[in-house]
């Protein structure tokens, strides 16, 4: 019976084969919350570490992309969870308000706004437009409902059609 066994380091090339082809979709994705490159890498190590760790608990093998993903979503979150608790109250207070006349007032891409939304609401259209994981898919990664992730999508996008939208 031992024979039908896959043998450990097998698994594991198969691990690392997924993690090498798809490093800089990661690192996308990590970026894209972290926003420095130096951070960006240490969320990714800290995914691919854990997926080492936990990879021989894993029961469906074919399974393993929402798996690897929903560690980095959490790798992501928990990053900037820790980063703002190192945050002093002061600094949090403190801000560069630029001055800026309202017709000359520059106008931010679409991207920029994703960052501006709520990080739950972020990583939903960050998932289905950047990643292009279906909605099922997002649904496991976030451990939520799939109506759920709907209702964040599409929350999202009316908050970026209203403030995308041109003012007169």
């Amino acid at each position: 019976m031992q024979g039908s066994r896959k043998n450990p380091a097998v698994c594991y090339d198969e691990l690392t084969e997924y993690v090498i082809e798809n490093q800089d979709k990661f690192y996308r994705l990590a970026f894209s919350f972290v926003r420095t490159r130096e951070d960006a890498l240490d969320v990714v190590q800290n995914a691919i570490c854990k997926a080492l760790d936990y990879y021989g608990t894993l029961r469906n093998k074919g399974a393993v992309k929402t798996w690897f993903y929903r560690i980095l979503v959490n790798e992501s979150l928990l990053f900037l969870k820790k980063r703002r608790e190192e945050l002093l109250p002061e600094e949090q207070l403190i801000e560069n308000i630029p001055y800026y006349e309202k017709e000359y007032e520059p106008r931010e891409n679409l991207y920029e706004q994703i960052n501006r939304l709520p990080p739950d609401i972020q990583m939903v259209i960050k998932l289905r437009f950047y990643e292009e994981f279906s909605l099922k898919e997002i649904a496991v990664i976030m451990k939520m409902n799939l109506n759920t992730v709907k209702t964040k999508l599409y929350r999202g996008l009316k908050l970026l059609k209203q403030t995308m939208e041109v003012k007169v």
